[in-house]
C-alpha cells in the first residue's frame, strides 16, 4: 500500500553542515527504501513528505522520532495515495530563502510559517504547489 506521511518537528539547534548531512544520509536511505518526498525548514521547524510503502514510511518516521536533532514531532496528514507526487526524488530541499518566501507565507495562517497550525488540505496543497514554483536547495 502506497501512503504519503506529512510531519513537522522543531530543529534543535542546526548549523548548515547539519542540514546538509541530514540532506544527504536521506536521500541516500530513501532511494535504497523506495521513499520519495520532500523537506521543507523554516523558522526552525522541518515540514516533511514522505511517500513509500506503509510500512518503510512508518519504520522511517519512527527512526525520525529517536534522532536528537528533532523535538515535538507530529503526524499532520497521513492518506492513501495511488501515485507519488514526489517521483524521482529520494528528498528534495526547499526552504524560506527570498524566491520562495511568498508561498511559505501564502499558507501562513499568522504572521510566520507554522505547520503546526495548518490544516491538513492546507498542506497538501503547499506540497502540490511547491513542485512548480520554488527555488529547490541541494
Amino acid at each position: 500500500m502506497l501512503i504519503r506521511l506529512l510531519y513537522a518537528s522543531r530543529a534543535r539547534e542546526l548549523g548548515p553542515l547539519d542540514v546538509k548531512d541530514i540532506l544527504e544520509c536521506s536521500r541516500r536511505n530513501n532511494q535504497a527504501l523506495g521513499v520519495t518526498g520532500a523537506l521543507c525548514l523554516s523558522n526552525g521547524i522541518f515540514l516533511q513528505c514522505l511517500e513509500g510503502d506503509r510500512t518503510v514510511v512508518n519504520q522511517l518516521y519512527h527512526r525520525i522520532l529517536d534522532d536528537r536533532r528533532h523535538t515535538d514531532p507530529a503526524i499532520l496528514d497521513f492518506e492513501t495515495i495511488v501515485c507519488r507526487q514526489f517521483t524521482g526524488w529520494s528528498m528534495g530541499l526547499v526552504s524560506t530563502v527570498a524566491e520562495n518566501q511568498a508561498l511559505f507565507l501564502k499558507y501562513a495562517t499568522g504572521p510566520q510559517f507554522d505547520p503546526y497550525a495548518m490544516r491538513p488540505e492546507a498542506l497538501r496543497a503547499f506540497f502540490a504547489e511547491l513542485m512548480d514554483n520554488t527555488r529547490w536547495l541541494g
